[in-house]
């Protein structure tokens, strides 16, 4: 726990300045949060809608700008919606819809990211390229009032073989420059590339992530 700080200052002398670190603070508690925000940290990412919702009322006060990485259920949408800065991991419309609704109940605009599903594994969540594609082709997100697209996140898969790791984050970076050419060519908020984590972030900063999610390289083991 003690060099939390540390960790922080080296992945931060590591990372180019245009890359943001998301510290994955989920299993940990509030007290390492706090240390982390000593060190500097600013943004913080959690996966449980419950656990955020704790963390952000026993900080609250804090400069801390929250993301949301997780399966996210519509039904929990409205808990996080005052306060989310960004969620990682939109996988369909009616997500995004809701998302959208609870926006407009809060009087915000919420940002988000398209979740690609490139590993090579079938428990993880998020689109596929062609769903992706389709879901942008239809035109829907376009009238949403209170979402704001800002680009795409992923998961690499489980596995120690780092051709295919770069194969899953190369593909995701193609469908990126894709969608942002056909759809958002001008719209300077669609930008992030949101994927590595702390076994792989070095690999992708290779294929273009402008936002790496970092948890047990800075925090530790998680405490379940």
């Amino acid at each position: 726990m003690d060099n939390i700080g540390a960790r922080i200052t080296q992945l931060r002398a590591d990372l180019p300045a245009e890359v943001r670190l998301v510290a994955i603070s989920k299993y940990h508690p509030a007290s390492c949060i706090r240390e982390a925000h000593a060190a500097g940290q600013r943004i913080f990412g959690e996966s449980r809608v419950q656990e955020l919702v704790e963390k952000e009322a026993a900080l609250h006060g804090a400069d801390i700008e929250w993301h949301f990485i997780g399966h996210l259920q519509t039904n929990k949408v409205k808990q996080i919606a005052p306060f989310i800065s960004l969620i990682h991991a939109v996988d369909s419309l009616r997500l995004l819809e809701e998302i959208d609704r609870q926006g407009a109940r809060c009087g915000r605009t919420l940002r988000c990211l398209l979740q690609l599903h490139v590993a090579q594994e079938e428990n993880k969540f998020g689109l596929t390229t062609d769903e992706a594609r389709e879901l942008l082709a239809q035109g829907r997100w376009k009238e949403l009032r209170n979402v704001q697209l800002c680009g795409i996140m992923c998961m690499a898969s489980n596995t120690d073989d780092t051709a295919r790791i770069r194969a899953d984050f190369r593909e995701a970076r193609r469908f990126f420059e894709e969608a942002k050419r056909n759809h958002f060519p001008t719209d300077e908020n669609f930008r992030e590339r949101s994927y590595g984590m702390s076994g792989d972030w070095r690999i992708a900063l290779d294929e273009g992530s402008t936002m790496v999610r970092i948890g047990s390289a800075i925090f530790g083991p998680r405490e379940y």
